[in-house]
């Protein structure tokens, strides 16, 4: 009778494979410390970032006591030159208010109001919005009072301005007042434009 063996790669009979190795257990002891190597890596790269891009102020003449302070003339100093003076440059937004009359529409209630006639301007290179609503009036007392929407027959449109239009309407506070000053925002949390009223 012949012996048979098992084809290559099959286990012998009586033996069997090894049992597979077992994984390798990673502690967390490893995995913390590389994390906490990672940040402390991260935050000497910013340092190093941030003092190439700060680049040292150049302060030679400072420190080098050697060098000797630049010498004074004894010629007699000429009178400054008189430079062309510069157009000024306008406000990007321009405010101006006045007192106005109240005239009350169907949506007031009562005769409790004070309204105040606003123009603005756009001198700026791009469009602005406006609306009643980023208006504000600051009364004699040093309150602010918030615009009320749709009592006044004059009521300030919304609209969006283009470079070089302008708008008039009114900006109307509830109760009787006397108004010191209208300020008006480039959007909810845009620039301010503060006018006092005339």
């Amino acid at each position: 009778m012949s012996q048979q063996f098992p084809p290559p790669g099959q286990p012998q009979p009586g033996s069997g494979y090894p049992p597979p190795p077992q994984p390798k257990k990673t502690s967390p002891g490893k995995i913390i410390g590389f994390g906490c190597l990672g940040i402390v890596g991260l935050f000497l790269l910013i340092g190093i970032v941030g003092a190439l891009l700060g680049g040292g102020k150049d302060d030679t003449a400072a420190k080098d006591p050697a060098t000797p302070p630049a010498a004074t003339t004894a010629a007699p100093s000429k009178a400054p030159e008189s430079k062309p003076a510069e157009p000024e440059k306008k406000a990007e937004v321009v405010v101006v208010a006045k007192a106005a009359e109240f005239k009350k529409t169907i949506l007031a209630q009562g005769d409790g109001y004070t309204s105040v006639s606003v123009t603005v301007t756009n001198n700026s290179s791009k469009p602005i919005n406006v609306n009643p609503l980023y208006f504000a009036i600051t009364d004699t007392n040093g309150t602010k009072h918030n615009a009320e929407l749709g009592v006044d027959e004059n009521q300030i449109g919304t609209v969006e301005l283009a470079p070089g239009e302008n708008v008039t309407g009114a900006v109307t506070g509830k109760g009787s007042w006397t108004a010191k000053s209208v300020t008006y925002t480039d959007g909810l949390i845009g620039r301010s434009v503060r006018a006092d009223v005339s």
